[in-house]
């Protein structure tokens, strides 16, 4: 039975849904640094919010787990580049606070042009300073979105019903979704800031985003806008926010993150005209809750079946996407444990070329399959996660090709690999849709299925190389279960692959390899279909 811990605090629906799924859960929220670190090596998985940094001495400590869940979106908490060199899934839970998210940075939005905040201190002190608040109207106005996301969008929709003309900087969405959408696309940040009267961000903080909104950026804006942030921390430079705000070129700021957090001492908590909130966009009992449930679904299908959802840092499949990739994905993952049990290691280039109805699938977790066959036959502790980045660190290239249509088959693989050794290329299919089956191995066409105890051979095509080769398996008391020959056909030479029901010894491996005409014989131990 899988194991999984909460580290921190989070609905107890988490903890009923794992329970119902059959996964045995320890709730342990609040813990030492020490206490953590004792316990860590103990499960399989790991669900976390923002309070439990998984890096360093506590995520190699954690060297059972295989699968980590952020209940929330942000992972800055979690080495997502250490973890896929581990092979461990990080996944989060985009969807289960957008709408929380959302109502907030608009809320913030109204706050700030109506100075609500101050005028509830001001009114609370027993003052009665109308003409000091003298606000915003919104209806009318422009509104600039950067990041038209999950939760982008939302906004977008919520200050649409402000009656506000709402313009938006995403290079990840089409004009087609902008107007589908209601707004309009502008080609960068600068001019979206440039012309708008409320600025609000929704991106993640990634290092293209850090101090995107700078002291350039703001006094690109107009004299008197409204500056928002409830996305990340440091995207927004707040030194910047600072003077803009004590000068007067901006006439209001509303923050609900922090470039250090927890922000119990900012420069700008002097100013009257910034509002701020302390990282509440999620905190409401509704999103609290829908993100405790969807990562303990998550996790548990991932423990349990295989299916990724959300993750960071592999591609997520479904549950029908995976149903649909199974016989492509072991068809991948035996072609390239062929590949590195009939090749020496010392791969240079790795090549995935797809053809026919495979060149319009999900191809990323084929390829992460063919990478995780080949580099397990000379390494340890390689899966799905983490091939590629494994691949990268030794300096192997991984290209890829596709093409809608295939000379021979309705759905062809192919995977090319160079190195020390020189090349070999092994080519696949499924028949039926269904039953995987090595169909070429480097230029010679030769069918047979990716499964049991193969022999591989090359050899000079004359009479007498057959004979001599199932003389010597008959010897050794190995059964013949199929036998496949084919001629390549840009040489003299044939190859041979032999389903054998046992195992042969290095001995007999030998003996093959010493028949007349015979140039190489290499064996591979595929597994059952």
């Amino acid at each position: 039975m899988p194991k999984v811990w909460i580290a921190d605090k989070m609905s107890e629906r988490a903890i009923e849904v794992f329970k119902m799924r059959g996964i045995d859960v320890d709730y342990k929220p609040g813990l030492s640094d020490d206490e953590k670190q004792a316990i860590a090596g103990d499960y399989d998985g790991i669900a976390v919010r923002s309070s439990t940094t998984l890096k360093g001495e506590l995520l190699a400590a954690a060297n059972r787990v295989k699968v980590i869940g952020r209940a929330g979106i942000g992972v800055d908490n979690i080495d997502t580049t250490d973890c896929s060199r581990r092979g461990v899934v990080v996944m989060n839970t985009p969807f289960g606070n957008t709408i929380t998210t959302a109502e907030l940075a608009v809320a913030h939005i109204v706050a700030a042009a109506r100075m609500i905040p101050q005028a509830s201190a001001s009114t609370r002190a027993g003052k009665w300073e109308k003409s000091r608040f003298m606000g915003m109207e919104l209806t009318g106005k422009k509104a600039g979105v950067i990041g038209a996301g999950n939760i982008g969008a939302i906004v977008c929709d919520r200050l649409k019903g402000l009656h506000m003309s709402v313009f938006v900087y995403d290079p990840f969405i089409s004009d087609e979704r902008a107007e589908a959408m209601g707004v309009s696309k502008v080609d960068s940040v600068a001019e979206l800031a440039a012309m708008v009267d409320v600025l609000t961000v929704h991106v993640p903080l990634i290092d293209a985003t850090r101090n995107l909104i700078d002291a350039d950026m703001i006094a690109q804006m107009k004299k008197g806008a409204i500056l928002v942030n409830c996305a990340r921390g440091g995207i927004v430079d707040e030194q910047a926010v600072y003077d803009a705000c004590k000068s007067g070129h901006l006439r209001a700021a509303a923050l609900d993150v922090y470039a250090q957090e927890p922000a119990r001492e900012n420069p700008l908590f002097e100013l009257d005209n910034v509002s701020f909130t302390p990282h509440i966009g999620a905190s409401t009992h509704e999103a609290q809750e829908n993100v405790a449930v969807q990562i303990a679904e998550q996790m548990s299908d991932y423990l349990l079946t295989g299916v990724v959802r959300n993750a960071v840092n592999v591609p997520s499949l479904s549950e029908e996407e995976q149903r649909l990739l199974a016989p492509y994905l072991l068809l991948a993952e035996r072609m390239g444990h062929f590949i590195g049990q009939t090749m020496q290691p010392g791969y240079s280039r790795i090549t995935a070329h797809f053809e026919g109805h495979a060149a319009g699938i999900n191809r990323k977790p084929l390829i992460n399959c063919m990478l995780q066959g080949l580099l397990s036959e000379s390494m340890e502790d390689v899966n799905a996660v983490n091939a590629g980045m494994l691949a990268k660190d030794r300096g192997i290239e991984v290209c890829e090709s596709a093409r809608d249509t295939s000379e021979s088959f309705a759905t062809l693989i192919r995977l090319e690999v160079e190195g020390d050794e020189g090349s070999r290329c092994v080519s696949g299919t499924l028949f039926d849709e269904s039953r995987p089956r090595l169909v070429s191995f480097d230029t010679c066409e030769v069918e047979i299925a990716p499964a049991g105890n193969l022999i591989f051979l090359q050899n000079e095509d004359c009479p007498g190389v057959i004979a001599a080769i199932g003389a010597i398996l008959a010897e050794a008391n190995i059964n013949i279960g199929d036998f496949r020959l084919g001629r390549r056909a840009d040489t003299d030479n044939a190859v041979a692959l032999i389903q054998v029901d046992a195992t042969p010894s290095d001995a007999v491996l030998a003996r093959l390899a010493d028949v007349p005409h015979v140039l190489m014989v290499r064996y591979a131990e595929l597994g059952e279909m």
